[in-house]
């Protein structure tokens, strides 16, 4: 599978202005059975993160336990590969969150 890098530089045109952005979870679950794309990565979580303005946004949760996650924590979002290097050596960044 492909992804244009014109569809990638324009998706990192919208992530650009959530970055570095400090909220709380508000909604998260645990993906188990991923697109073909993140099966290495499975199990892993998904947060729904609401910033001060009352902005939203999804992302994987990274360097945490299951045990760790709950509603209310604090979080800072982050840019991280989110896919391994495409045959047409475009590298997939997105955004992800971190606990702060």
């Amino acid at each position: 599978m492909s992804t244009s890098p014109v569809k990638i530089w324009r998706r990192q045109k919208e992530i650009r202005n959530l970055l570095n952005r400090k909220g709380k979870i508000i909604s998260w679950t645990y993906i188990y059975a991923p697109p073909i794309d993140f099966k290495k990565n499975a199990p892993y979580p998904v947060v729904l993160v609401e910033f001060k303005k009352g902005e939203r946004a999804f992302g994987q949760l990274v360097s945490t336990q299951i045990n760790d996650i709950k509603i209310g924590i604090r979080v800072k979002s982050v840019l991280r590969k989110v896919r391994d290097v495409l045959s047409d050596d475009v590298i997939a960044y997105g955004l992800k969150f971190e606990r702060i």
